[in-house]
């Protein structure tokens, strides 16, 4: 059970991880000065919501994310927010492939090569099916989470930061809402596939608990890092390389490498939301429904990274509201047998 459970909270992970979070650029986004009562907020309503959906799909056994979505919204508002996910899945996950070819560009490679690099192995990563994807994250995801951590802890240390300096800032609180509203609708489409894989109770609190922790430290010691720099941040398109530029080479190849892994395995969680959805609808294999879906994104890239993070993922955090709200409601209504 813990076993499992672990192999879950990394897809959650590794679902949340991709190239706008690990870059900084979604933190800063979001949170920035006076945020730590919001970042604390964030990792309690985001358990809250693993929960929920892990609870839903697994009593559904679902195997993609519609019967899902149906218990948090309604059947009137399925096909408004089905909608969103799918345009969302889509969106972010050329956010993904942006990421790639901005992280590649950094080291003054072509823009176009670092898109098609990640391209060719996440098409592969279909011939497993769901296996491989839980197999990937269950690899990498504890190297790019030390890996980070790492970092942070180390930029902290040597510039004599308070860890705990701004942890009872509340004034931008109301972050945490649309923040962790951003992040529902890929949750739903990934945690709504893997209902019918998951065999107990316990691997639910396992992997919603697992998550919220790990993904509140990161994100404070992160914004607490970020804020000591914010008069650089406007010069680079990955923050992270902000910070990264007061040490050897070396770190900033190791962690652009991370950087690279954490847009791959959120590309890859887009992508297994999107496949599953349609895979009802076509009798070709996995790989084959998502090179079809990559193909129709590669065009996209081209707006850039930072842009499509700015005007997109606000939009969404705000429209995702009431998903929020629904999903942090579900275990009180449960209880009460309202439901």
């Amino acid at each position: 059970m813990l076993k499992a459970g672990i192999k879950w909270m990394f897809l959650i992970v590794g679902t949340m991880i991709g190239a706008g979070y690990a870059s900084g650029r979604e933190l800063w986004q979001f949170f920035g000065q006076d945020s730590g009562m919001a970042i604390l907020l964030f990792a309690i309503m985001f358990s809250i919501c693993c929960v929920s959906i892990l609870d839903i799909s697994f009593k559904k056994q679902s195997g993609h994310y519609l019967p899902v979505l149906k218990a948090i919204v309604g059947k009137h508002l399925t096909v408004v927010y089905d909608g969103m996910i799918i345009i969302y899945l889509f969106t972010t996950t050329v956010i993904m492939l942006a990421g790639s070819g901005a992280t590649f560009q950094a080291f003054h490679f072509s823009y176009r090569l670092g898109v098609m690099i990640i391209v060719i192995p996440l098409i592969l990563l279909f011939v497993w099916d769901v296996k491989g994807i839980v197999a990937v994250n269950s690899l990498v995801l504890p190297l790019l989470i030390t890996g980070l951590l790492f970092v942070l802890i180390m930029f902290i240390n040597d510039h004599n930061l308070e860890i705990f300096g701004h942890f009872d800032e509340m004034s931008n609180w109301m972050a945490a809402f649309p923040f962790t509203a951003l992040n529902i609708l890929p949750l739903i489409a990934v945690l709504g596939a893997i209902g019918n894989k998951v065999k107990y109770k316990g691997e639910i609190w396992v992997a919603s608990l697992g998550s919220g922790l790990i993904l509140g430290v990161i994100s404070y010691l992160y914004n607490n890092s970020l804020i000591q720099i914010s008069d650089e941040i406007i010069l680079y398109e990955i923050p992270l390389f902000a910070i990264l530029k007061h040490y050897p080479y070396e770190m900033l190849i190791f962690m652009s490498l991370m950087l690279w892994i954490a847009i791959f395995t959120t590309a890859a969680s887009g992508t297994l939301g999107l496949v599953t959805r349609f895979r009802d609808f076509s009798k070709q294999p996995l790989w084959i429904v998502a090179m079809g879906m990559i193909a129709l994104m590669l065009p996209f890239t081209s707006f850039g990274f930072s842009t499509l993070i700015e005007y997109l993922y606000p939009l969404y955090g705000v429209l995702n509201l009431y998903v929020l709200t629904s999903l942090l409601l579900y275990p009180v209504l449960q209880r009460f047998k309202i439901r």
